[in-house]
């Protein structure tokens, strides 16, 4: 049985896939970075480092790169174009709120939980992002892998904003995500709630397999999960 939601403090959040809905800009954005790694435009090595891709999504696109491709120089290559690739994408508008998403964060802080915005990008994309949605102001911290130490998997982000909330207790955190990463992140630094969302990389079977409490259709129901009436 999930555990009961009850005194949550904080919420993490992730953007792209859970409160952000990116219209299949991460995959765009590799391609642009595998052909500056130097892959093949087709062929089985490429269709390997997309699906790797696609099973990491939510990881620190630094370290994704760094498994795919060996070398820094390589990842660094790679990185570089990723983000200028998705920079230039959410300049050109490509980037839309998940329908009651800013809603619902709102809600949360309204009754009075902290709410923090993680993500994988680095912190210049993530600032990018935030700006384009107008969104500077409307949680209480975000974050970045750099920030945290690592990104998820690990627990690192996760703990840091509990850190600079000043939360007093894992167990009064929730975590929400709609990625693999999310679920082992917010497992391995002991939230109390770890909720998938179905609306980005990750099915509920998958979420649920790496260890979601809960599976919601969308970020809009997190506030009634965490503040039942």
């Amino acid at each position: 049985m999930p555990q009961q939601p009850t005194d949550i403090a904080l919420a993490v959040l992730d953007m792209a896939g859970t409160t952000i809905a990116d219209d299949g800009l991460v995959v765009r954005a590799f391609e642009a970075a595998a052909t500056a790694a130097g892959l093949p435009a087709a062929g089985e090595e490429r269709d390997r480092a997309r699906r790797y891709v696609l099973d990491t999504m939510g990881q620190s696109k630094i370290e994704v790169f760094r498994a795919l491709f060996g070398t820094e120089e390589r990842a660094a290559t790679a990185n570089t174009a990723f983000e200028e690739a998705y920079a230039r994408f959410v300049d050109e508008g490509g980037l839309m709120p998940i329908p009651g998403a800013a809603e619902a964060i709102s809600r949360l802080r309204g009754e009075g939980v902290l709410v923090a915005l993680t993500t994988g990008f680095s912190r210049g994309t993530q600032d990018r992002i935030l700006a384009a949605l107008g969104w500077e102001t409307l949680a209480d911290l975000t974050l970045a892998p750099a920030e945290a130490g690592r990104g998820r998997p690990y627990p690192d982000l996760v703990l840091t904003a509990l850190l600079r909330l000043r939360v007093d207790d894992v167990a009064a955190v929730a975590v929400a995500g709609d990625t693999a990463g999310d679920m082992l992140c917010g497992r391995r630094a002991g939230a109390r709630i770890v909720a998938g969302v179905r609306t980005g990389a990750h099915d509920a079977a998958t979420l649920r397999e790496a260890g979601a409490t809960h599976v919601l259709d969308t970020i809009a129901e997190l506030p009634a999960l965490l503040r039942p009436a």
